[in-house]
């Protein structure tokens, strides 16, 4: 591989986020472009992230299509409706993506608690199992699928390349081909 090759694969993320909240306000690759801002509604939220690195825990309103996107270090997980979000389980949060119109409620009693964590582990199956796919492509293409079902395909298309790149394992370049190109990618990411 040659120097110019290694730079490119070497190409750093700096992520930015909201003043004083933790949401994701850019992502600036080293080139200086800017690659997504934060959502409108994450301006309000501001108290969510101390929140979740204080061990407080919610629960994702169930009678909603809202749910939000977890980024950690290396990695981002889904916590859609029903799910708990908080607790030791998020304390290294680093930054929260609100999809739909986010609502959390505290957890009344233990059974609700626990249920609320089958919940979490159940979404989060759901990305394991996209992500056993070794083909960058399909484990993009399965988890837009997924979040179609799920939010209107209007909010689906709002969301940063970054946030689907970090749930299944891919670079957001992987996700902007498969947006621009749709089913015509699958040809793209053939390594035989």
């Amino acid at each position: 591989m040659d120097s110019e090759q290694r730079r490119r694969y070497q190409t750093a993320m700096v992520s930015t986020s909201c003043p004083e909240t933790g949401f994701v306000d850019k992502i600036t690759m080293r080139d200086g472009i800017e690659r997504w801002q934060c959502p409108p509604q994450a301006w309000h939220r501001s108290d969510i992230l101390a929140s979740l690195r204080s061990g407080k825990v919610f629960i994702v309103n169930s009678r909603r299509r809202n749910g939000l996107i977890i980024f950690k270090g290396y990695h981002a997980e889904f916590a859609g409706p029903g799910a708990v979000v908080g607790g030791d389980y998020d304390q290294d949060c680093q930054l929260l993506l609100p999809i739909g119109n986010l609502s959390l409620l505290t957890p009344e009693s233990h059974e609700d608690r626990q249920k609320a964590y089958l919940i979490r582990r159940q979404w989060i199956r759901l990305i394991k199992q996209i992500t056993e796919n070794s083909v960058p492509g399909e484990r993009v293409q399965k988890i837009i699928d997924q979040f179609e079902q799920y939010f209107p395909a209007e909010i689906v298309a709002e969301l940063p390349d970054m946030a689907f790149a970090m749930l299944v394992g891919v670079l957001p370049q992987t996700v902007a081909i498969v947006r621009r190109l749709g089913s015509d990618a699958d040809g793209y990411f053939n390594y035989e």
